[in-house]
């Protein structure tokens, strides 16, 4: 008999089977006061089925959709999928979201409910619809109801009292509930993605169970992840598309524990404490990890750093022989050599960060620098590269053993077809692409046509199938002498500095290229305090002498790198760190550039008027 695919069920269906098959195991864990609270599989699916019941008894139905505004927790979860069980959808607002895209997403979307984590979220919400109206949003549902007991909020609830509504009324709405739940057909749309697009307002994208399980499995079918080798550590925003799907999609695809990192800022040290097998990050997360090993080598004596240096150079080159050789050691000396750099170096660096278990660490969201990456398969760890959008669900492309070229997002999934346009975008055909864009047909139809995905993303294809991301169509810079840059190389470059937060490349229409520059505050800060160099803030840091001089000299050796014609010939360093509540970056921390060219105009007129 023939088993039916993964992605022919919905997700609460999967969350049902998993809490039959094995209930008593591990399913979710979350750190409450120092310690670790489990919850297994059946605890998962009891409490999700009660918020169901309530958010029934509440009247929410099929088609309707609930916001969830909050830090990752389990309560996130829960009604993530209370929400499917009753044919609804979930969309996410990022805790970060200033107060006018929390407003209009909600407005947009006509949530008829919302879950915040806090007062903070509650507040947020609450001034939404005194300034607003939001005529569609009916119950406030809040996690943590601290700091509230003097609200008087019309249809304020705790978390608590909706599960308790649910235990109430269990004998009266429950058989429905699970009626709903076995009635779920995989092409419902099953979450809202608002994109933190870099230009304009978000757009709602919107998955089916379909679109989100078939990305899933095809992740786990090419790393061959099941419950015994596959765990996770939940710590990017579950708005984002790419933390949905390798997290708690692909929990329920492989049946493994989810933990939830206290905070973005103990990432590190839950990771110590969890030491999971896999691991996603953002670029900005990979660098902010490599940059703390080398820092924190600063600190240690001579010899030390010596060994280090010795130990990593060796290891860069065996490094290198592996990628060239699909991710395999290459021989018996490298298989020594690094057995011995292992012992002396690298297995004390991965405890440090946490990775010591790491068999797939997964790079996603944006480009990364090509030195990031081989940082850490010289540790030993294999960092894949994930090519999605979040209207591919957020995989199409994966790299994987026998395909991990460096600066390449591998080959297709399976199921995936591409084809490269004359002016070299991307267009992608798979089951995981969207269903369309929430109440935007017109900016639906310019995104899919005959099924085939417009992605924005330009591409060179390389022997083997791989992909390379070129950049953003609409970043790609021409000058006044007509030659194509690509920003995000050059820029990665530039923040391959531990000393560089940001780099923003102008130069379109301009006779040389010129930088948008944010320094590192925590690295430069140390640097500065070592040299004995007063600052109070970072702008004061930001507008020091010796700063500058610091700065120029690492965009000097970056120039080494290119050709003349991409050099950077002057740059600034801004005299602020860029924000997502000042509109400059999106939620996901991706550059606002379009923003950030007209809000720092002045800047750059100033390097672009004094050139000679």
């Amino acid at each position: 008999m023939t088993t039916a695919p993964l992605y022919e069920m919905t997700l609460p269906q999967l969350l049902a089977r998993h809490a039959g098959k094995h209930g008593d195991m591990l399913a979710l864990r979350e750190k409450d006061r120092g310690l670790w609270r489990r919850k297994t599989w059946r605890d998962y699916h009891e409490t999700t089925r009660l918020v169901a019941i309530g958010l029934k008894a509440l009247g929410f139905g099929a088609g309707d959709r609930i916001a969830i505004a909050s830090e990752n927790t389990p309560e996130w979860l829960y009604a993530d999928l209370a929400a499917q069980s009753l044919g609804g959808a979930t969309l996410g607002i990022y805790p970060t979201n200033p107060w006018a895209e929390l407003q209009y997403i909600l407005r947009h979307s006509r949530a008829r409910i919302v879950v915040c984590g806090d007062q903070e979220q509650t507040d947020k919400v609450i001034e939404a619809r005194q300034r607003d109206g939001l005529t569609d949003l009916e119950t406030i549902v809040c996690v943590d109801m601290k700091g509230m007991r003097r609200y008087d909020e019309p249809g304020l609830t705790s978390f608590a009292a909706l599960i308790e509504l649910g235990r109430r009324r269990e004998a009266e709405l429950g058989a429905a509930v699970d009626a709903a739940v076995a009635s779920g057909k995989p092409d419902d749309v099953a979450i809202i993605v608002y994109t933190s697009g870099t230009t304009g307002m978000p757009k709602g994208a919107m998955l089916s169970h379909r679109n989100m399980l078939y990305a899933a499995a095809e992740v786990a079918a090419i790393y061959r992840l099941d419950n015994r080798s596959y765990s996770v550590l939940c710590y990017l925003p579950l708005c984002h598309v790419a933390e949905r799907g390798f997290s708690t999609v692909l929990q329920l695809v492989t049946g493994c524990a989810v933990s939830f990192a206290e905070s973005i800022d103990t990432v590190i040290s839950d990771l110590r404490e969890i030491a999971p097998y896999g691991f996603l990050g953002v670029p900005r997360i990979w660098e902010k990890m490599r940059e703390t090993v080398m820092y924190r080598a600063k600190d240690s004596t001579p010899f030390q750093q010596r060994v280090l240096e010795t130990c990593l150079r060796s290891g860069r080159a065996v490094a290198e022989r592996r990628l060239a050789n699909g991710g395999r050691l290459v021989g018996v000396s490298d298989r020594l050599l690094y057995a011995c750099l292992w012992l002396i170096a690298f297995r004390p660096l991965r405890r440090f960060l946490g990775l010591d278990r790491v068999r797939n660490g997964f790079c996603g969201g944006a480009t990364i620098s090509s030195e990031v990456l081989l940082f850490f398969w010289t540790l030993g760890v294999p960092v894949y590269q994930i090519y999605g959008m979040t209207e591919s669900a957020g995989v199409c492309f994966a790299q994987r053993p026998g395909a991990t070229r460096l600066g390449c997002s591998g080959p297709p999934i399976a199921g995936a077809d591409h084809r490269r346009a004359p002016d070299g975008e991307l267009f992608v055909r798979a089951p995981s692409v969207f269903k369309g864009y929430l109440f935007d047909e017109a900016a639906t139809a310019r995104t899919v046509s005959d099924g085939w995905l417009a992605t924005g993303d330009v591409i060179d294809e390389e022997a083997g199938g791989e992909i390379r991301i070129v950049d953003r169509k609409k970043d790609i810079l021409i000058t006044s002498g007509g030659k194509n840059i690509t920003p995000s190389l050059i820029e990665n470059a530039l923040k391959d500095s531990p000393f560089i937060r940001e780099a923003v490349l102008i130069g379109e229409g301009r006779r040389f290229l010129a930088a948008l520059i944010q320094i590192d505050l925590e690295v430069t800060g140390k640097w500065a305090q070592a040299k004995a160099i007063a600052y109070t803030n970072y702008r004061s840091l930001a507008q020091n002498d010796k700063v500058r001089d610091l700065i120029d000299g690492e965009v000097q050796h970056v120039n080494q790198r290119f050709a003349r014609v991409e050099n950077v010939r002057k740059f600034v360093i801004l005299s602020k760190e860029l924000d997502h509540d000042d509109g400059e970056l999106t939620a996901t921390m991706k550059v606002r550039r379009r923003a950030i060219e007209t809000k720092f105009g002045q800047e750059i007129a100033a390097l672009y008027g004094s050139a000679s």
